[in-house]
């Protein structure tokens, strides 16, 4: 998930040529504008953009990543006719969408459409939200449509467009900017399910619940629109995500790192979904369990924000595969939750590792490209693939933990897959060695 937050922009404060900001990553010209060569780094349209960032991030992947308490909800009560693996699939459908809308999104971004994409994306989210509400018990099409599918295309055009506006803005504050702008995916994954399992398990109910939520998404996403405004001209060659296919595939680091993403994903959002599930039938405290996914999210957060800084030292590469191992470790530790604290000890340690990993994709992508005007392409392509993983991973997870809650079978399942991902970096690693690529 996911996923492509801040690695784009925080490889390192003082090489910003070895980081993609995000502007690159939805255009294949290098050369910015002739509005460009001045850029405001500042000011009331700026701070008000970056801040617009912000509240969708916190709306988009902080609502996607929340939806471990849909989860654990749909099972116990709203759809207790329904596998695992089909109440999963929900979630991962969204976060698929996620990734493989933004190629569209960006594409549609570079010719200009940037109102367009936000406005509308926008309407699509809170509108789901809202039809949400209206789904009945045990109907399990009606939340699938809404949150699986008019959800997850509404992240989609939503999220290329808003974090590449604020590169009109700032180049020597882009780094600091999108380091305050990324939080509000983290943010939000803290916020919402503070409020839904609150509200889910107090008076209001299913319906009136999501219909609070949705009018809270609603509300910051017209603020959102609002605030933020593009400053430059659309740039003038669009990437050509075909002409990069063909190039990025014939490199074998690269094809190697596809394999290592699509690997990672399939186990990478277990914890998120199942954790609180996995507390709740483990007889932890439901008043704890549901704090469970606050606690992962907060640790994750604080992966993110020191990524940059442990990257310095450790190179992009090396921490990529040192976090792949530790999320592939964690995901095997859940075997062993049974008590509040282990719930604990596993949220943190994958919420952290997990922050880590998700920050370095996109500056591990930028080292391998060898054209800085094709990094788009290459990053688009990258993202997309990791999106199958992440949509095959937790419904496989769900159909291996059954009805009778047999939880060490996903747990082995999802760790051993990361595991294997980063093994695949590893391979990446060695190759790159060999040819003195880093």
């Amino acid at each position: 998930m996911l996923s492509t937050e801040l690695q784009a922009t925080r490889d390192s404060d003082n090489e910003e040529s070895k980081v993609p900001d995000v502007e690159s990553s939805v255009s294949k010209d290098s050369v910015l504008p002739s509005r460009s060569d001045e850029f405001p780094e500042g000011g009331l349209a700026a701070w008000s953009t970056a801040f617009g960032s912000f509240l969708i991030l916190f709306c988009g992947w902080g609502y996607t990543t929340s939806f471990g308490v849909y989860q654990d909800f749909y099972t116990q009560h709203y759809l207790t006719n329904k596998t695992q693996f089909a109440i999963s699939s929900i979630g991962s459908f969204n976060a698929f969408l996620g990734t493989a809308v933004s190629i569209v999104a960006g594409s549609l971004y570079d010719r200009g459409y940037f109102y367009n994409l936000v406005i509308i994306g926008s309407f699509l989210q809170g509108f789901s939200i809202f039809m949400l509400s209206f789904a009945k018990p045990n109907q399990y099409y009606q939340i699938f449509l809404t949150q699986g599918l008019c959800s997850g295309v509404a992240l989609g055009l939503l999220y290329v467009p808003s974090l590449a506006v604020v590169s009109h803005y700032f180049k020597r504050k882009r780094t600091l900017v999108m380091t305050l702008v990324i939080p509000g995916s983290s943010l939000g994954a803290i916020i919402h399910p503070i409020m839904l399992n609150n509200l889910l398990n107090g008076q209001l109910g299913f319906a009136n619940t999501v219909r609070a939520s949705a009018g809270m998404v609603s509300t910051l996403l017209l603020i959102a629109c609002l605030c933020m405004r593009t400053r430059l001209d659309p740039p003038t060659t669009p990437v050509n995500y075909i002409a990069a296919a063909k190039k990025c595939l014939h490199d074998v680091p690269f094809i190697f790192a596809l394999a290592g993403s699509f690997l990672v994903q399939i186990g990478f959002y277990y914890p998120l979904f199942f954790l609180q599930l996995d507390s709740v039938k483990h007889g932890v405290s439901i008043d704890f369990s549901f704090y469970s996914l606050v606690i992962l999210n907060v640790s994750s957060c604080v992966g993110r924000v020191t990524s940059g800084y442990i990257a310095a030292y450790t190179g992009v590469p090396n921490l990529t595969v040192i976090s792949a191992i530790m999320c592939g470790s964690v995901i095997l530790g859940t075997i062993g939750l049974s008590s509040l604290t282990s719930v604990v000890i596993l949220g943190v340690l994958y919420g952290y590792s997990s922050g880590v990993y998700n920050a370095m994709v996109g500056p591990l992508v930028a080292v391998l490209t060898p054209d800085p005007s094709e990094l788009g392409g290459w990053m688009g392509i990258c993202f997309f693939v990791g999106g199958f993983g992440s949509l095959i991973g937790t419904p496989i997870s769900g159909v291996l933990l059954t009805s009778n809650y047999t939880w060490w079978k996903p747990a082995l399942f999802s760790g051993l897959a990361a595991l294997a991902g980063a093994l695949m970096y590893s391979f990446m690693g060695f190759i790159c060695i060999r040819r003195n690529k880093f």
